[in-house]
């Protein structure tokens, strides 16, 4: 699971949950300064976890209308005076407006719930520009990323962690009293310099998806380009057969299943060279090179990536007879039949390998589904860590081997059917074998007992050079220990 994943806590980072310095805090008046959408469903949030609201407006006749009705909507200095925390809900070119109220928010608790437009955009961070323009006030930076939907609907809705960075401790359990009131989980994430990085949080677009992604397009084009020169461009010089109406589906479709089942694979190829390695090296405490530690922390993506591929390849296949062009190609059929007066074209083997084909293939896809609903935040935290393994893992794997079978029995005997090699190229199916077919073969070397009973010592501990000691069950099922230099 991505460590970046906002549905979970924060590696590295405390949550403030359950902290015994907070108390229950309903029924204390917050200040709101501004009245744009964030500030409005900020107060409305409020409101309804029973605190007592007061909005700081220019022009609070003109916005009353827009907060509720049991949120008190007044001058921004007469609403800084009635309260010891304010949300600063106010864009960072506009915190110079502020300044004429200085004095009274002098001792105040600020708490920035502003974000930039680009990451990194200025040298400081807004919280901390807050904070030099107000040095008497506590500046809290907290609440950027939660959404205006999420304040609206409640946490259940979106994401409920509130991550929270101060200087000040006191104020940094004030405002986590607040959050929790409201639904939330504060995660105190510690002093003002992670600002910034908290800032950076909503601007960040699919951090973890990124080379996944590029990944998934990489194996498209290459793919689609080879299906396009065997399918489309070898019979167009061969033959002089125009078959370009193939490039919207036919292609497309042969192409889907190919990144699928090469993305499957290569969520269990990282775990088999992390085992090559802790085998090579005979410790399971030497660090993987930075691109194996990156693969390892995609997997999710990589297997979530695969799964929709295979599913556009299933909807795919489900339209093909619906097209003008395969219409087409059975009346064309039948008239040769007719014409050469054949009565029967039933073909034993063809059949069978069509129903095998198929059948695999909806299981292969049913699987599937599994790994990808489990791989969801809701559906995990519901798992123990043995549950979880036991479907990523084992059944993931059966999954490959069954994805397989699948390409196997298309393939079927075609592979030694020299007509199937257009321009000499193999077909498309025997290059996706390659990988998989080399993840199974290791899984299997790797369940041999005596390289899993190794695997097994070194991810228990066991160093090679060392001398360790070490306990394993005799044959009467008791367990013995001894000692034994770890070169043996």
């Amino acid at each position: 699971m991505s460590g970046g994943d906002m549905a979970k806590p924060l590696l590295g980072h405390r949550s403030m949950e359950g902290d015994p310095h907070i108390t229950p805090a309903s029924g204390r008046t917050i200040g709101v300064l501004g009245s744009g959408d964030f500030a409005r469903s900020l107060a409305v949030r409020l409101v309804c976890s029973g605190f007592k609201v007061v909005v700081g407006s220019r022009n609070p006749k003109r916005k009353a209308g827009l907060f509720p009705s049991a949120a008190e909507v007044t001058f921004q200095a007469d609403a800084v005076k009635k309260t010891d925390v304010v949300f600063v809900a106010v864009f960072r070119e506009h915190y110079s407006t502020l300044c004429d109220l200085a004095d009274v928010l002098a001792g105040k608790i600020l708490v920035d719930v502003s974000n930039n437009t680009e990451i990194n955009h200025h040298k400081e961070s807004n919280a901390e520009y807050l904070a030099s323009l107000f040095p008497a006030s506590t500046v809290v930076k907290g609440f950027n990323v939660v959404s205006a939907w999420t304040l609206q609907s409640g946490a259940r809705d979106g994401n409920k962690q509130v991550l929270i960075c101060s200087n000040n401790q006191e104020a940094k359990r004030t405002v986590a009293e607040i959050a929790q009131v409201m639904g939330f989980t504060p995660v105190d994430m510690g002093c003002m310099l992670s600002a910034r990085e908290i800032e950076n949080i909503p601007l960040r677009l699919l951090p973890a998806w990124k080379i996944p992604i590029f990944l998934a397009l990489g194996l498209f084009l290459c793919f689609f380009t080879y299906n396009l020169v065997r399918q489309v461009i070898h019979p167009y010089i061969r033959e002089q057969k125009n078959k370009f109406y193939k490039i919207p589906i036919e292609v497309v479709n042969t192409t889907l299943p190919c990144v699928a089942y090469v993305m499957l694979s290569l969520v269990y190829l990282p775990g088999v060279l992390a085992s090559c390695s802790q085998l090579y090296y005979g410790t399971k405490y030497r660090r993987f090179p930075d691109w194996l530690d990156q693969w390892l922390q995609h997997r999710k993506q990589i297997g979530l990536l695969s799964f929709f591929c295979a599913a556009l390849h299933a909807v795919y296949s489900f339209c093909l007879p619906m097209r003008r062009s395969h219409r087409y190609q059975l009346i064309e059929t039948a008239v040769k039949q007719a014409v050469e007066k054949k009565m029967n074209i039933w073909v034993e083997e063809e059949v069978w390998r069509m129903e095998i084909y198929i059948s695999v293939g909806i299981i292969a896809l049913g699987l599937l589904s599994l790994l990808a609903i489990t791989s969801l935040p809701s559906i995990a935290n519901s798992l123990n860590w043995r549950e979880f393994s036991f479907i990523q893992s084992s059944i993931g794997f059966v999954a490959l081997v069954i994805s397989t079978l699948h390409t196997l029995t298309y393939g079927w005997s075609r592979a030694f059917d020299e007509n199937q090699y257009k321009f000499y190229l193999p077909p498309t199916y025997t290059l996706t074998l390659l990988v998989p077919c080399t993840v199974i073969l290791a899984k299997v070397v790797f369940n041999l007992p005596c390289i899993q009973q190794r695997l097994l010592r070194i991810r228990r501990g066991w160093e090679k050079g060392r001398y360790v000691k070490f306990v394993l069950p005799s044959a009467t099922g008791e367990y013995s220990s001894g000692e034994t230099s770890s070169n043996v």
